[in-house]
């Protein structure tokens, strides 16, 4: 009686190593480097979180009547939102936001500035009049 044996050749091993070798190859590019899309996307959450917190406040500061230069404020749920011409200042677009997850941001008199990875900022710059809403100009210095 002959005894059967089970098991792969040598030549169906190599052939099945060559064909995982080449889907490798044709995968691997595509997730090597996620690090700028990532940076990319951290970038454009923030931004659009800033943006979002922007118009809410000056929908707010709107039904409110509020619309003087400076020395104005609004409260969104429970957090007191200094305004400039209707739209949060400079820190009041920090209280407006919950951007917990980032470094804290530079404030200047009339800017904040979140860095989101080396050489990458998210900068809002508060509104100069009425008719002048804040700018978003600027928002990204070295990002991918």
């Amino acid at each position: 009686m002959k005894k059967q044996q089970s098991g792969f050749t040598l030549i169906e091993l190599v052939i099945v190593i060559v064909i995982l070798g080449l889907l490798a190859a044709t995968a691997l590019p595509r997730f090597a480097d996620l690090t700028d899309d990532a940076e990319r996307a951290t970038r454009d959450g923030l931004l659009g979180g800033v943006r979002s917190a922007s118009a809410i406040s000056h929908a707010q500061a709107l039904i409110d009547g509020l619309s003087a230069a400076t020395g104005e404020s609004i409260v969104l749920e429970g957090t007191t939102v200094d305004l400039a011409y209707g739209y949060p200042d400079a820190t009041g677009i920090v209280a407006a936001i919950d951007a917990s997850g980032f470094a804290a941001p530079v404030i200047t008199a009339t800017t904040a500035t979140w860095t989101v990875a080396t050489n990458c900022e998210v900068i809002y710059t508060e509104a100069t009049a009425t008719t002048t809403p804040p700018t978003f100009g600027g928002l990204v210095t070295g990002c991918p």
